[in-house]
């Protein structure tokens, strides 16, 4: 293992955060966002989905050119990608999503 290996990783996870966002503002679409009320659970305009898919993007781009110098194995960043994809398949389940919605809207109006 490389100390290219971690930017590499990374760089695999923000270019999978992307495409998400990416589609869903090329479609006109909201989708969940950081930047939602509740952040991550409600619904961003496309607009903030396209910007959010740039940021990741460009990060994800600089640290591959940062590490590109170095020999190594592109594993890292299948592995970030992977792993992303996973979690966000997982975070993004329909049920989930609607429970975590449902608390969100019960916390809300209780206070």
């Amino acid at each position: 293992m490389t100390l290219a290996s971690v930017p590499r990783f990374l760089a695999g996870a923000f270019l999978a955060n992307a495409v998400p966002h990416g589609t869903a503002a090329l479609r006109g679409r909201p989708f969940p966002s950081p930047f939602a009320t509740p952040p991550g659970v409600g619904l961003s305009p496309p607009r903030v989905n396209a910007a959010w898919s740039g940021i990741n993007l460009v990060a994800g781009t600089a640290l591959l050119l940062a590490t590109r110098r170095r020999a190594g194995s592109s594993l890292p960043t299948v592995l970030g990608a992977a792993v992303m994809g996973g979690f966000l398949a997982w975070y993004f389940e329909p049920d989930r999503r609607a429970r975590r919605l449902a608390e969100a809207e019960s916390e809300a109006s209780t206070r």
